[in-house]
């Protein structure tokens, strides 16, 4: 399908500097009338993870993946699941390892490319025999996560998942680093290494015989990647890890119909990052690149409170594409 560069998103003027857009709904966005009911799943390695269930006892679900360092408590995730509800489709936002609240058991958390654990959670919920239709939404790093996984299963997906949303993606993540490396981004580098670096320390501690620190405080991406991820998850270094688990090397394998959302104005995002000749060339792959949005932003005034992304992603699911 060709790509739809179209600006049907105006936000507000002062939302039109990707900034403001970025970090105000991240810091200010409430989502109050949703309540969750927390699951914790034991996973075949002996961790757990959380899971934060909205129910109505509907049959079919929205899975929502969240992003670096956040949580299924975020606006942003709350706020996908609330729109969904309204249409009277049950909620799951899941929350990746050591991101609940809780450390997780092991020495490994969870990665851009960390599909094992959605698998799981896929089982258990399927196991359960009450969804015919379920769509998976992932934002940022958990787009990622998605995207990958999609492109991973091919022909063995289980058939009850029939679409699948990425918003806000870095999905060829050695240029998206370099992008992240600038100047411009330096207030969001600073933030999550002021949550990483922690972790880091943590796990060095509890587990001595597994892990030593070899860079005791990461300024960037490429240190800490280098430094933690890669040895932890077993890539033999930040540019392999980068490398293997790029979801844009995926998207050609898809076989349900994806959307993926990038702004224009996303400072996390490289070119590469929007993949205009996959949209071009495919038939379930559509691509929305609005010239404004931020990242994980796409802030909406208005009583509802849905933000624009939201009603794109509800859009997307209610039409009639089909599949192959």
């Amino acid at each position: 399908m060709p790509f739809l560069r179209q600006d049907d998103y105006l936000p507000p003027l002062l939302f039109h500097n990707t900034y403001v857009n970025t970090i105000y709904p991240s810091l200010f966005r409430q989502v109050s009338d949703l309540h969750y009911q927390r699951e914790r799943i034991d996973t075949p390695d002996g961790d757990f993870l959380d899971l934060d269930w909205a129910t109505q006892g509907r049959d079919k679900l929205v899975m929502v993946l969240h992003g670096l360092e956040s949580s299924a408590e975020r606006g942003y995730i709350k706020g996908m699941i609330r729109r969904f509800g309204m249409e009277g489709w049950d909620g799951l936002g899941i929350n990746f390892r050591g991101c609940s609240g809780e450390p997780n058991r092991l020495l490994r958390t969870y990665h851009i490319g960390e599909t094992g654990d959605l698998d799981w959670v896929l089982r258990h919920v399927v196991a359960k025999n009450q969804y015919r239709e379920i769509v998976l939404i992932g934002f940022s790093l958990g787009g990622n996560v998605v995207l990958k996984y999609l492109g991973e299963q091919e022909d063995r997906l289980f058939p009850q998942i029939t679409k699948g949303i990425a918003i806000s993606v870095p999905c060829e993540v050695m240029s998206a680093n370099e992008e992240f490396n600038k100047w411009k981004n330096w207030i969001y580098m600073r933030r999550f290494l002021l949550s990483l670096n922690p972790k880091m320390h943590a796990k060095a501690q509890l587990f001595p015989d597994q892990y030593r620190i070899s860079i005791p405080n990461p300024r960037s991406f490429d240190e800490f990647d280098g430094a933690f991820t890669a040895p932890v998850h077993g890539f033999d270094s930040a540019e392999d890890y980068w490398t293997r688990n790029s979801s844009l090397q995926f998207i050609p394998k898809i076989k349900i119909p994806t959307l993926l959302i990038n702004a224009l104005d996303d400072t996390f995002l490289s070119p590469a990052c929007f993949p205009y000749d996959l949209a071009e060339q495919s038939p379930l792959f559509h691509l929305k690149t609005p010239r404004y949005g931020g990242h994980c932003g796409f802030y909406t005034p208005g009583k509802r409170n849905v933000f624009w992304s939201e009603e794109q992603a509800w859009r997307f699911v209610g039409s009639a594409l089909p599949k192959i």
